[in-house]
């Protein structure tokens, strides 16, 4: 009777100490999980920006206006204007 009670004992001890370390185990990954998910929100943020970014860089009227103080180059007049026809590939 004495040896049962003892191995019961031993048994919600070692249940107990399960209990604990499972607990900690679960704070240091809650404590994890909420340290990416504000990395998370961190990379997010700067990947609109990015995009942002990327459109004003981007943007036709810009990449013109660049093309015409920084290059010199201006729209061609009509008489300027030359059309080629493709032959599709054929040499004769």
């Amino acid at each position: 009777m004495i040896k049962s009670i003892a191995l019961a004992a031993l048994l919600v001890l070692a249940a107990a100490l399960l209990v604990i370390e499972m607990r900690h185990r679960n704070r240091l990954l809650f404590a994890e999980l909420q340290t990416l998910q504000t990395e998370q929100d961190r990379l997010n943020i700067e990947w609109d920006q990015l995009l942002l970014e990327q459109g004003a860089w981007s943007e036709h009227r810009r990449i013109e206006n660049l093309a015409r103080t920084r290059l010199g180059m201006a729209m061609p007049k009509t008489d300027q204007i030359v059309m080629l026809r493709s032959g599709g590939g054929q040499r004769e």
